[in-house]
């Protein structure tokens, strides 16, 4: 397994993953056992906070509600206040494997966020209706965007570098999907290296899914309304970092 430095920061997002998030803190600790893993609880009102902390975990408790971008926010800033490189963010659900850190974080020896992206020919994930297209035509935007071939945009599972981290933890965007389309796009428009690798995902060790089919339903209107909302935001200029 490659080696992670022990720069790296492991930022977990949780609302209400008490079923899943201690499993998920040890499989990171085992996998990376030189990263630092934090979870961000984004006003879990069940036994999140314990589960997490009784795994070993650095806890951070918001005092409400943010989103997957608040909390993930609050991630970056923690990193960039703590003197983290690298911050792979990783969800409290279990679908995402922590022994794949290594090989995001080596992706960025050329990049400046790598995705760890489901639609990419590995595993078997897969998503159907209007949620589906939403994503292939999200994914062929922002690809154009980037300037990179992406077929996954929407993932959760991703690794940020110096440059990212220092860009996120400014401008890293709340609203809904902005943890993902809008960073991404923000990311780009800021002359960000964007690529991604093929992962596998896992199933849910615990909890609900966050796309029912009435969700799935509105997707596409709120992804577009995401997207554009991203687009019409000031482009942000990144001072290069030190290596």
């Amino acid at each position: 397994m490659e080696i992670v430095d022990h720069s790296v920061l492991i930022v977990i997002p949780a609302l209400n993953e008490q079923e899943s998030v201690a499993d998920v803190v040890r499989d990171v600790h085992a996998a990376v056992p030189t990263a630092t893993c934090v979870v961000i609880d984004d006003g879990s009102t069940d036994g999140t906070v314990a589960a997490a902390t009784a795994a070993g975990a650095t806890v951070l408790a918001l005092p409400f509600n943010l989103g997957v971008g608040g909390a993930m926010r609050a991630g970056f800033r923690y990193a960039r206040a703590n003197g983290y490189d690298v911050v792979v963010q990783v969800d409290a659900d279990g679908q995402h494997d922590p022994r794949l850190v290594p090989t995001l974080v080596a992706g960025l020896d050329d990049a400046d966020i790598v995705i760890g992206a489901r639609f990419a020919g590995v595993g078997d994930y897969g998503v159907r209706g209007p949620r589906k297209w939403a994503m292939k035509t999200l994914a062929m935007v922002i690809g154009a965007i980037a300037r990179q071939k992406l077929t996954d945009v929407t993932s959760g599972f991703k690794a940020a570098g110096p440059r990212a981290v220092d860009l996120f933890a400014d401008n890293y965007p709340a609203e809904y999907l902005g943890d993902t389309i809008e960073a991404l796009v923000i990311a780009a428009r800021s002359g960000m290296r964007i690529r991604q690798i093929p992962v596998a995902m896992r199933a849910r060790q615990g909890g609900e899914p966050s796309h029912g089919p009435i969700k799935s339903a509105v997707y596409l209107v709120r992804a577009g309304a995401a997207l554009l909302l991203a687009m019409m935001r000031p482009r942000v200029t990144v001072a290069e970092v030190k290596s």
